[in-house]
């Protein structure tokens, strides 16, 4: 559900305080406040969507470079079943026993 605006509206028209409501989206808007029953209305904020993830960024947050600043160590896998560093701390190669 998402959370709407909703300001008091002043005798003179103007906006007043703003409050926040979390309802459906199917729910008409208030015409009135809640608790004191003065008069609202809906007002438009800034829309809080997602971005979309690309794969050139999941590329980038796995990349040997970033792994090593943020202090992981990379292995990869080689054909005989051990595995070599790429990047960062630790051992040359992890065998298995």
């Amino acid at each position: 559900m998402p959370i709407y605006v909703y300001e008091l509206v002043l005798p003179d028209g103007t906006g007043g305080e703003q409050f926040e409501l979390l309802e459906p989206m199917s729910a008409e808007p208030l015409t009135a406040h809640p608790e004191t029953g003065e008069p609202v209305r809906r007002v438009f904020g800034n829309p809080n969507a997602p971005r979309a993830w690309t794969d050139s960024q999941g590329a980038a947050k796995i990349s040997d470079k970033n792994l090593a600043a943020k202090g992981f160590t990379k292995y990869v896998k080689t054909g005989d079943g051990s595995y070599e560093k790429t990047t960062g701390d630790g051992p040359k190669t992890i065998q298995k026993k």
